[in-house]
């Protein structure tokens, strides 16, 4: 018999991604040969684009297969850097970028080299799933502040301002935000950066979604930035460019952080894998005209799912301006039942739903957000009619 052991604290600290749960649920039912309609995506339904996928060929026959610099290979940081400039209006040099594992790698990786016990991290409500736990296993807390669901769930100053303490060393902000889809003004920006030199916090600007924008244009974050604020600016390609499986994403700042950011991931996992790192090159530098296409397909679903929203009694939703997600609110229907099951919150009703409906949707209360359910538009228009139309039916049946 093996001698007994037990986990590390941290294990119990963390919650589990319900978000990845739940996208394991749907693979399951399909694998079971169910039909089912799965809105739990948080990730394009297109191919990456064949210039992408031509050069990462390229790079495997050229035998590019070896480790990079930690880092990452210079040629895909000063493509970083030639994009920041051009897309964001933002000056970095190669020495000033990380290429992780992904932008989740990236946020970790911030979290773990900037935080650490008795710091204190604002994180804003509804979160990706992810924002509290890189907080927790950084051995720092998490502080939740509210938001405005009438202002695209921009913060709410009143709930911040209270909640201001010396303890609190940074704050995580992500706009386009997941799982709203919301697009903070840049008043609201520059509200929160004028805490942020008054307090003396450090930002992290996760701007995953910055090219999916429906209304109006992106402003990178460090680009307000007139207060002399410490920013770290975290991008991705997995969204911009169908790209989630390659992960590759990367931060942006002070030559320092992104040091220490790199010496840690050094000891993690040494470099990201160079054949993304060649596909990420030419994402970067080569034909964006498919982002344009992804970007106004997503746009046509967004609104068919919101028509569609409009026919569902009793259902609110804000019009999101970026990102491939609705939220609606649907209150309404908790407290409600069946002869079988009883809807106390979104956990209970996303559960009611997939065994109804067979339709897979996330449930708000995992992002701090009651009633609410994450419905994800990044499959196609009949997959969203067909979708809603379940939805719809099921809850009809709830009394």
């Amino acid at each position: 018999m093996p001698h007994p052991f037990s986990l590390a604290d941290r294990v119990d600290r963390v919650k589990p991604s319900f978000t990845l749960e739940m996208t394991s649920k749907a693979a399951e039912l399909r694998a079971q040969g169910i039909d089912i309609v799965n809105f739990s995506v948080g990730e394009p339904d297109f191919n990456t684009p064949e210039n992408i996928r031509t050069a990462a060929k390229k790079a495997m026959d050229d035998g590019f297969t070896k480790y990079t610099s930690g880092a990452g290979m210079i040629d895909l940081r000063e493509a970083i850097c030639t994009k920041l400039k051009r897309e964001n209006n933002l000056e970095y040099s190669t020495n000033q970028i990380l290429v992780s594992n992904g932008e989740k790698q990236s946020l970790y990786l911030a979290c773990q080299a900037l935080f650490q016990s008795g710091d204190q991290v604002i994180v804003f409500s509804p979160y990706w799933v992810s924002f509290p736990e890189f907080v927790t296993l950084s051995e720092a807390e998490p502080i939740i502040v509210s938001t405005n669901p009438e202002k695209q769930f921009e913060p709410d100053f009143d709930d911040l301002e209270s909640k201001i303490s010396e303890k609190i060393k940074g704050v995580i902000i992500n706009s386009p935000s997941n799982p709203t889809g919301g697009v903070w003004s840049n008043e609201a920006v520059d509200k929160l950066l004028k805490l942020a030199s008054e307090n003396g916090w450090i930002v992290i600007s996760d701007e995953c979604y910055e090219r999916l924008i429906f209304d109006g244009d992106f402003t990178s974050t460090q680009t307000l930035n007139k207060y002399n604020v410490e920013v770290l600016t975290c991008m991705s390609l997995s969204k911009t460019y169908a790209m989630t499986g390659w992960r590759i994403g990367y931060s942006a700042g002070n030559e320092t952080i992104i040091k220490a950011m790199s010496k840690i991931q050094g000891q993690a996992t040494s470099c990201a894998n160079s054949i993304g790192q060649k596909a990420a090159t030419e994402a970067l530098n080569g034909d964006q005209s498919a982002v344009v296409v992804m970007r106004e397909t997503f746009q046509r679903r967004r609104d068919l799912i919101l028509g569609l929203l409009k026919d569902i009694p009793h259902v609110t939703c804000v019009e999101p301006k970026g990102a491939f997600y609705v939220f609606p609110d649907f209150s309404h229907y908790l407290g409600m039942k069946t002869e079988l099951k009883s809807i106390h919150d979104s956990f209970d009703l996303c559960d009611y739903l997939l065994e109804t409906a067979r339709v897979v949707t996330v449930p708000g209360d995992g992002f701090g957000a009651q009633g609410h359910i994450r419905i994800s538009f990044a499959t196609d228009s009949d997959t969203i009619k067909d979708g809603m139309e379940r939805i719809k039916t099921a809850l009809q049946k709830l009394n």
